[in-house]
């Protein structure tokens, strides 16, 4: 069971920060971070992809190939693509790639690929039936590295931003779920230091003493 840390009502729905494993938190849109190649070879998108079972592998091989034959590379940094959820608990998975800070070429622009990488999450997000909850880690971290403080700042600005703009998504509860104490501790003070500052209201205490569900 994930523990639920932070609650904020925007204009749209609710944005909720989780502590747990995410391949165990239901949900109609569920995202992986993967790498470029689709591969899930490494940290939570190997993970997630093993849970999937392998008609994932076979299914994003088959997108490989396809991109291959036109010189593409299967899902390039800052893009996303979507696929049948196989054993994961969701009705739809977005395969999202984000910059990978071990690359020192990616590292210098990693703001601006993290913009692009949300941009391209919610783009898919919204061709997608069903989508009233979508169930996402924080992009960019995990192996992947991206520096937590500045990244947990960004992931909050950016998701409160999109459930809090004039355009309603369609999606009504968004679940950031993590099991990286680091990053979690770096959210709480982000969220603590900021709070007043971000898009939505604060309904954490009001989660907490049972006012909401």
């Amino acid at each position: 069971m994930a523990d639920v840390v932070i609650v904020r009502e925007c204009r749209h729905g609710q944005v909720r920060v989780l502590y747990g494993d995410i391949v165990k938190v239901e949900g109609d849109v569920m995202v992986i971070p993967a790498n470029n190649r689709l591969a899930g070879r490494e940290g939570l998108d190997e993970r997630m992809q093993q849970a999937a079972g392998p008609g994932l592998r076979e299914h994003c091989v088959g997108i490989a190939k396809e991109k291959r034959k036109l010189n593409l590379q299967p899902c390039s940094v800052g893009e996303a693509v979507s696929t049948p959820s196989f054993d994961l608990p969701a009705s739809n998975l977005v395969h999202v790639v984000g910059p990978d800070c071990r690359r020192p070429t990616q590292d210098n622009f990693r703001r601006e690929l993290l913009r692009n990488s949300y941009g391209a999450l919610f783009e898919e997000v919204e061709g997608l039936e069903p989508r009233d909850t979508l169930v996402l880690p924080p992009l960019g971290m995990d192996v992947f590295a991206y520096p937590h403080r500045e990244g947990a700042r960004m992931t909050m600005e950016i998701i409160l931003a999109w459930m809090d703009s004039e355009d309603d998504p369609g999606v009504k509860m968004v679940l950031i779920v993590t099991h990286e104490d680091n990053f979690l501790n770096n959210m709480k003070t982000v969220y603590r230091e900021s709070e007043d500052q971000f898009p939505g209201v604060d309904r954490t205490r009001d989660y907490r003493k049972g006012k909401i569900q």
